[in-house]
């Protein structure tokens, strides 16, 4: 094998391994679970480690892992630091690798019952069939996610109610219509627990099958009121 040959193959081996790089920093299933939360919006460090339950300095090494990696960006404003994701490519590979596990993994569906319960008694419906409906009258969109993910982007014309306020939103929330409860995504507790709130309480509840970021990423409406330091408020 020639000199040139020997340094093709370095070259590629070198250009292969940074590409795995990538594949590699997602191993973590806490850095897993950041890339999830972050794909709803900006949040500072001590809000990411309370969702993923740990401390803030091994959530800082997490998001130091993801920021080498160029999965996130970081900015600081005062005292506290913010984390977004670095761009839409970031949520277009969570969701595949996601996606590759349910259809690869073993057990995959035993673990996400294990932990979202059972799904079977559940209405859903497909975000084509929201959007189609959400402007005839007939349906009222809720937005689960904790007020933060709401702040930074929501469903146009979703209502906020956040999961542990439901109990005190049922006198308000119209028992003729369907109500459509969203969250983060196909793996997120938030909007089957509301479901079955709102249908042990009497009300015609469904949950998009989905979440916020596989509506946004289809181009369907969105809409955004933040008013976390450093942005301006916008609806």
């Amino acid at each position: 094998m020639s000199r040139h040959e020997t340094s093709g193959h370095e070259a590629k081996r070198e250009l292969f391994d940074a590409f795995a790089s990538v594949a590699k920093v997602l191993s973590s299933g806490r850095r897993a679970e950041i890339v999830d939360i972050l794909a709803q919006g900006e949040r500072p460090v001590d809000d990411i480690s309370r969702e993923i339950d740990q401390t803030i300095a091994n959530t800082s090494q997490h998001l130091q892992q993801l920021l080498r990696a160029g999965l996130v960006k970081s900015r600081r404003d005062g005292t506290r630091i913010y984390y977004s994701l670095s761009g839409t490519a970031v949520s277009r590979l969570w969701a595949a690798v996601r996606d590759v596990a349910a259809e690869h993994v073993a057990k995959l569906d035993e673990l996400a019952t294990s932990y979202l319960g059972d799904r079977s008694a559940l209405t859903t419906m497909t975000r084509t069939e929201v959007y189609e409906r959400i402007g005839s009258g007939d349906l009222v969109v809720i937005d689960v996610r904790p007020e933060a993910e709401f702040r930074a982007g929501h469903i146009a014309g979703a209502t906020s109610v956040t999961l542990k306020e439901l109990e005190k939103w049922l006198d308000e929330l119209p028992n003729d219509r369907l109500i459509v409860a969203y969250c983060r995504g196909p793996y997120c507790v938030f909007a089957d627990n509301a479901v079955r709130t709102l249908s042990r309480h009497g009300f015609k509840a469904a949950r998009l099958e989905e979440g916020y970021p596989e509506w946004k990423e289809a181009g369907l409406p969105v809409e955004a009121k933040t008013d976390l330091p450093g942005h301006d408020r916008a609806s």
